[in-house]
């Protein structure tokens, strides 16, 4: 097959350097019976995921020269089900922390959520409606680290309580972090049960609340880091909206979408935007 034309979502060779190793493994895991190694690179699959991750197209409108969608979501799937792509996120997320010269593990996190629409066809059974911001559709739920960097993920129905939302990126904060948070930061919409379930875990959660004479939006310390990570996952386009019929699937796109931007920062490359004139020709 002749050398495609890059898109700009394209893994450099620096990039895929990054992660190449953890695909490698995975596949000498996976091995076919048949000895057969698959008709595509895997470079090549991870390059499908990223770009469907940019622009939001459906799978079946995956272009002619990227491996087919019946490929590219088998290993999606398989990487989504087995943790490989949260493998990938977290090797980088160390990698990055430590360029930033810090400890692999952070000590604080900021908890937030974002209510998004979803797509028609989303099984209404893993949505609902956000009555105070009038959203139907899913609750994504994050906790990152003071460099914006994601350590915990869960994607709900809009109409759960950001209570459990809080509660469940606790309990995944206190497994992923190796024990090292004593702090997390919520914004007013966290009620006392999830100071009580952190005071369980042994981490301290402090609500940090907004002056009432301030109008609009006034970034606050070190909760403002939490926006600016939605703010870089509302970039890939896939995101705008969930399409998701898993909120599993949900999650995992986040995890590419970070990762992706991980390879940009450890490498030094610009992270395109919409008003990126490559960007709009592709």
């Amino acid at each position: 097959m002749s050398e495609r034309k890059p898109y700009p979502s394209d893994l450099s060779d620096e990039q895929w350097s990054l992660i190449e190793p953890v695909i490698t493994a995975w596949k000498d895991r996976h091995r076919s019976v048949s000895g057969h190694q698959g008709a595509y690179a895997m470079r090549e699959i991870v390059n499908a995921i990223l770009y469907q991750s940019r622009t939001g197209c459906q799978w079946a409108y995956l272009p002619h020269d990227l491996p087919q969608k019946s490929a590219t979501y088998y290993y999606f799937a398989a990487w989504r089900d087995d943790g490989t792509d949260q493998v990938i996120h977290e090797l980088l997320r160390c990698q990055v922390r430590e360029r930033a010269r810090r400890l692999e593990d952070p000590t604080l996190v900021v908890l937030d959520t974002q209510s998004v629409r979803v797509a028609a066809g989303v099984p209404a059974s893993t949505t609902g409606r956000d009555a105070s911001k009038r959203t139907p559709g899913r609750k994504r739920a994050l906790a990152v680290d003071v460099l914006g960097l994601v350590i915990a993920i869960t994607v709900l129905a809009a109409n759960t309580h950001d209570n459990t939302a809080g509660m469940a990126l606790l309990d995944q904060v206190a497994e992923n972090a190796g024990g090292t948070v004593r702090k997390a930061l919520v914004d007013q919409g966290f009620k006392s049960r999830v100071a009580s379930h952190g005071a369980r875990l042994g981490i301290d959660v402090e609500t940090v609340e907004r002056n009432p004479q301030e109008t609009g939006f006034v970034p606050q310390p070190k909760r403002w880091r939490v926006e600016q990570t939605y703010g870089i996952l509302i970039l890939h386009r896939r995101l705008v909206r969930d399409y998701e019929h898993r909120p599993t699937s949900s999650a995992s796109r986040v995890y590419w979408a970070m990762t992706h931007a991980m390879t940009r920062r450890l490498t030094g490359a610009n992270t395109p935007t919409s008003r990126d004139p490559q960007t709009e020709a592709a």
